[in-house]
Formats: C-alpha cells, sequence, structure tokens
C-alpha cells in the first residue's frame, strides 16, 4: 500500500543500532499533516489527497495567506498551513478532509524514497559543477580553472547542447532510493533514517515508501 508524509529536515546525528553498530541518521519532522483536499475521478479526473503541513501561527495569517489560499482552507474547515503537497494514494478515498496524518504510518525497518531540493551554490565554474580537472597548475600554464575545449571551430562550429559548462549548480528535485528507517518517535512525529538526505536544515522533504524495496 502506498504511504506518503510531508516533512522537513532537522540535521543529523548519530545513534547505536542494538548491535552495537554506530550508524549517522539524518533526523526528519514527518508531520502531522492535515488532509486538506481530496480529489476525485468524477470531479477531478484522477484520485488524490492533498497534505497540508507547517501551520501559521494566528497572527501571521493575514500577512502570510492570500485570499485564494484564505478560501481554500477555509472550504476545508482546516488552519492554515504553510506547505500543499498532493500525492496519489492506492486508498485516497479512504481518508476525510481534515483527517490528521502522523509519523507513524512508518515503521521502523521500512524502506521509503526522500525528494528534496538540494542546496544551492550560486554560479559556480565547470571544476567545482562537473568534478572536471584543473589545468596545469604551474606559472607558464595561464589556463587553470577554465572549461577547456567546447567544440572544433569548423565542424560542427557550434557548442552542442548539455556541453558541461559554468552555470548556476544546485536548487534541484533529488530523489534518494531505499533509505531505511532506523527509529519512529510518534509522540514527537520524528523519523531517523539511516544516511543523508538531500537539502539544508529545515529544508521540505516528500517522503513516500519505497517503489523498488
Amino acid at each position: 500500500m502506498k504511504k506518503a508524509i510531508v516533512g522537513k529536515k532537522l540535521g543529523m546525528t548519530q545513534i547505536f543500532l542494538q548491535d552495537g553498530r554506530l550508524v549517522p541518521v539524518t533526523v526528519i519532522q514527518a508531520g502531522p499533516c492535515t488532509v486538506v483536499q481530496k480529489k476525485t475521478i468524477e470531479k477531478d479526473g484522477y484520485e488524490a489527497v492533498q497534505f497540508g503541513f507547517d501551520q501559521i501561527p494566528e497572527n501571521r495569517v493575514e500577512k502570510l495567506v492570500n485570499k485564494p489560499d484564505a478560501g481554500h482552507f477555509k472550504k476545508a474547515g482546516v488552519a492554515p498551513m504553510r506547505n500543499l503537497r498532493e500525492f496519489r494514494l492506492e486508498d485516497s478515498a479512504s481518508y476525510e478532509i481534515g483527517q490528521v496524518v502522523k509519523a507513524d504510518i512508518f515503521a521502523e525497518g521500512e524502506k521509503i524514497d526522500i525528494s528534496g531540493i538540494t542546496k544551492g551554490h550560486g554560479f559556480t565554474g565547470a571544476i567545482y559543477r562537473w568534478n572536471q580537472h584543473t589545468g596545469p597548475m604551474a606559472h607558464g600554464s595561464k589556463y587553470h580553472r577554465g572549461v577547456g575545449s567546447l567544440s572544433a571551430n569548423s565542424d560542427p562550429s557550434r557548442v552542442f547542447k548539455n556541453k558541461h559548462m559554468a552555470g548556476h549548480y544546485g536548487v534541484e528535485k533529488v530523489t534518494i532510493q531505499n533509505l531505511e528507517i532506523v527509529k519512529v518517535d510518534a509522540e514527537r512525529s520524528l523519523l531517523l533514517v539511516h544516511g543523508a538526505v538531500p537539502g539544508p536544515k529545515e529544508g521540505l522533504l516528500l517522503i513516500r515508501n519505497a517503489i523498488k524495496a
């Protein structure tokens, strides 16, 4: 059965397993998420569930929520949320608007896929962005961190698409598959996942059960 939840990355630490191994883990605040909308085949052409995550404090609602979004939350009868994400689940019909989904939908030992936005690095050169080699570092070279040859000037007389060049690096959606849940803390809505996940601290994450497990 497909399961999903929205969360955010809190940071990394390490814990001991029962067999004595020390493993690095990422601490994720998974939920609680509120069901804000249900998509149906009759009305929308497909079935899906829209989750809201990270409730906005009452004193900030007027500043952060525009009128269309305010009406959307009011229709559902739920408090305004900072993030809305939609999931196509096999049992979408079983969810009810206003229902709260917590981290305990997952269990220790389960494999999950986590999607996030990678850290931004700004405009970077080909060496930092694509791990290309530097030029000779001797004083006579005068060409140390350049991109290198781009193409032949007579034929084809152009630079091919997808040539590794300098440019904006990071801020891309990345999914890491088959991460293992080491511990579930349902009271505090925390998941401890073995290994690293994309993005900076406080970065938004989409957590689903693994499709290749």
